[in-house]
């Protein structure tokens, strides 16, 4: 037991090294051509210096890491895995009753623990720093308003409406958005409040609005209620949870939201009206992380364990990449899927790291013992 749990030590110090080895160099690569692309799109903007451009590439580090991570324990597991079968190690800890099984449990967990670690701990940080980031490229490398002018200019959107009595909706439609210093005006809005049977109470025609802290002042509103005569315009107050922060990450990349804040973001999504179905693929993809690189890990260990005398390295190694590159792929793919609405949200982020982890399972039984 003393031998077993000391080479499962040595083992994981060699992975663990490898991976982290490799995420470096993969991630280092990534941020040079990604470096290259911010310099080439800044070559006609004189307001975004060398430094600006170095700055939105640095913040970018993080968010590539945790891309990158599953490749990098991929391609790390099976240098070190190969580097062990080369120097005859695995081969004699088998032929000393030690299973692969066993010596493959704490690489296997360091690779969870390293998947656990990018969800809980690099997310919240990776976020903030990919936000920050795209600000900053929003501002010196883009053009236009800024995200709700992708939207055509026009704004739909839903909300719960505290002022009934009755549980109800409010719809709010706006023809022309302007933001500017986080305040929100618009052109003419319409408002149509609704109860919690979908039945129209009533209508509210105003010739602007502003979104302020917990509140739209309504500029010039008329409203119209069901059989009765429009009521004189006036000011109104309409109560919110929305704040323009959180109408422009509702455009945003869901990366620029850590796992931590995702499950109240989608909620808050759902009961405003927008679409939520990119973020909460998202927060599955992050849950489904550690899972896919302990699969990772498998299908390295699956290629890169035999024994080197039996000829085929290069062609064994080179199937463990295009194997793990695959499911790498497939996973990408599937997520596109699921942004379409094309998937169920779960079935996207989980069943490509499910199925990779089927197959790697089923090549190391092969491996021990057919």
């Amino acid at each position: 037991m003393h031998f077993a749990a000391t080479l499962a030590l040595y083992i994981s110090r060699n992975f663990v090294l490898a991976v982290l080895a490799m995420l470096a160099a993969l991630t280092g690569l990534v941020a040079l051509f990604d470096f290259l692309e911010l310099l080439r799109r800044s070559a006609t903007k004189p307001d975004a210096t060398f430094g600006i451009v170095a700055s939105i590439a640095g913040l970018r580090l993080p968010w590539i890491a945790i891309e990158i991570l599953p490749f990098a324990v991929l391609l790390g597991g099976i240098i070190a895995f190969w580097r062990l079968t080369r120097s005859s190690e695995l081969v004699v800890a088998r032929a000393a009753g030690v299973s692969a099984w066993q010596f493959l449990a704490a690489p296997v967990a360091c690779a969870v623990l390293l998947g656990v670690f990018a969800t809980a701990v690099g997310s919240p940080v990776a976020s903030v720093m990919l936000g920050r980031a795209e600000a900053l490229d929003n501002a010196y490398l883009k053009t236009g308003g800024g995200p709700l002018a992708l939207a055509g200019g026009q704004l739909w959107l839903r909300q719960s409406d505290r002022a009934l009595n009755v549980q109800g909706v409010a719809i709010l439609h706006a023809m022309s958005v302007k933001v500017s210093n986080d305040e929100l005006d618009t052109g003419t809005v319409s408002i149509f409040r609704l109860d919690g049977q979908d039945k129209l109470l009533a209508r509210i025609e105003a010739e602007a609005a502003k979104l302020e802290r917990g509140q739209w002042r309504l500029r010039g509103a008329r409203v119209i209620r069901p059989d009765q005569l429009p009521e004189p315009a006036t000011d109104l107050d309409l109560p919110t949870d929305l704040t323009v922060g959180r109408m422009q990450e509702s455009f945003a990349s869901p990366d620029t939201l850590s796992v931590w804040a995702l499950p109240g973001f989608i909620s808050l999504l759902e009961r405003s009206g927008f679409s939520a179905i990119r973020h909460r693929l998202h927060f599955q993809a992050l849950l489904a992380l550690p899972l896919l690189a302990g699969t990772m890990t498998l299908v390295a260990a699956a290629f890169s364990m035999r024994p080197a005398r039996r000829g085929g390295v290069a062609k064994m190694i080179g199937s463990g990449v295009a194997a793990g590159f695959a499911l790498f792929v497939v996973s990408k793919v599937a997520e596109e899927f699921g942004n379409s609405g094309a998937l169920p949200t779960l079935l996207a982020a989980w069943v490509p790291a499910a199925s990779g982890l089927m197959l790697a399972v089923a090549l190391l039984l092969h491996l021990e013992d057919g």
